[in-house]
This record gives structure tokens, C-alpha cells and sequence, in this order.
């Protein structure tokens, strides 16, 4: 089970804004808090895995529902 602690609704942001919201929202959570991310910018598919990969963040879960991808990531 996931500790999901924050919800972050990033949807109809044009990049770069769901980066920068999801790092800001990040930066609030603890180590092994799991952060959920609904996104519409299709570049987020790229970008996000990337970002984490970067900064030792885990991508827990992906999912895409109709026009909404959906990620999990897991604070290092």
C-alpha cells in the first residue's frame, strides 16, 4: 500500500509548470511520502520520470486515463 500524503492537481499547466509544481510539492513531503500527480501536458511523460530519475525520486506507478496521466513518486 501506498502512503499517498499529497494530491497534486497540475492538470491544463503547460510545461514547464507540472515540473515546477510537482518539485515544489515535493519539497513539503518526507522521505518514503508518496506524492500523486494528475497532469494533461503530454511532455509530463518524459519530464517527470526524467526529473525523479534525476533527483533519486522513485516513480512508484504511471497510469493514463483518458486525457490525465497519472504518476505516483516516492520521496528519496
Amino acid at each position: 500500500m501506498m502512503n499517498i500524503k499529497q494530491v497534486l492537481d497540475a492538470k491544463d499547466l503547460a510545461c514547464p509548470m507540472p515540473i515546477v509544481r510537482t518539485k515544489r510539492a515535493m519539497d513539503t513531503l518526507q522521505s518514503g511520502e508518496v506524492l500523486e500527480v494528475h497532469v494533461t501536458d503530454k511532455g509530463s511523460i518524459k519530464d517527470i520520470p526524467a526529473w525523479a530519475n534525476k533527483t533519486g525520486h522513485e516513480i512508484v506507478k504511471h497510469v493514463e486515463e483518458s486525457d490525465v496521466l497519472k504518476f505516483w513518486i516516492k520521496k528519496a
